[in-house]
């Protein structure tokens, strides 16, 4: 199989404020923009994608229909640290806070206004005990 694009599609009942969310706060911009379907880019780095759905929408099967649960969303980013000052003074929830985790991150958890779980990644050298576990083909 040959991929030539992935990402997340998001499940939610409010479309738009979801997009504005990630469009706000995480600097994504619409490519596509519907009332039921909003895609969204990083300016900056068109691999990165992101896309919101009404979770009734006649295209999601009548079985799987609703919003999105069960998911995070992992970002890894250069400034860890600046990111977690400005997501502290938008006020959004910071549900594990900033901290440094011995399997080789630096990291903060916070939500999207549907409790998408999203998780802001600056990778770190892991511990030794840690280090020992990745594989050859890891960076």
């Amino acid at each position: 199989m040959k991929v030539t694009s992935y990402y997340p599609v998001l499940m939610t009942s409010d479309v738009a404020g979801t997009a504005a969310f990630y469009q706000r706060h995480f600097g994504f911009v619409a490519l596509f923009a519907a009332d039921w379907y909003v895609h969204l880019q990083l300016p900056d780095d068109g691999a990165v994608n992101l896309a919101v759905l009404d979770g009734a929408h006649e295209t999601v099967p009548l079985p799987a229909r609703g919003k999105a649960s069960g998911v995070i969303l992992n970002f890894e980013v250069e400034d860890v640290d600046a990111i977690h000052a400005a997501a502290v003074e938008a006020g959004l929830p910071i549900l594990t806070p900033l901290r440094d985790e011995a399997f080789g991150q630096r990291h903060f958890i916070t939500a999207d206004p549907n409790g998408v779980l999203i998780d802001i990644i600056k990778p770190i050298p892991p511990s030794e005990e840690f280090a020992s576990l990745y594989q050859d083909a890891a960076p």
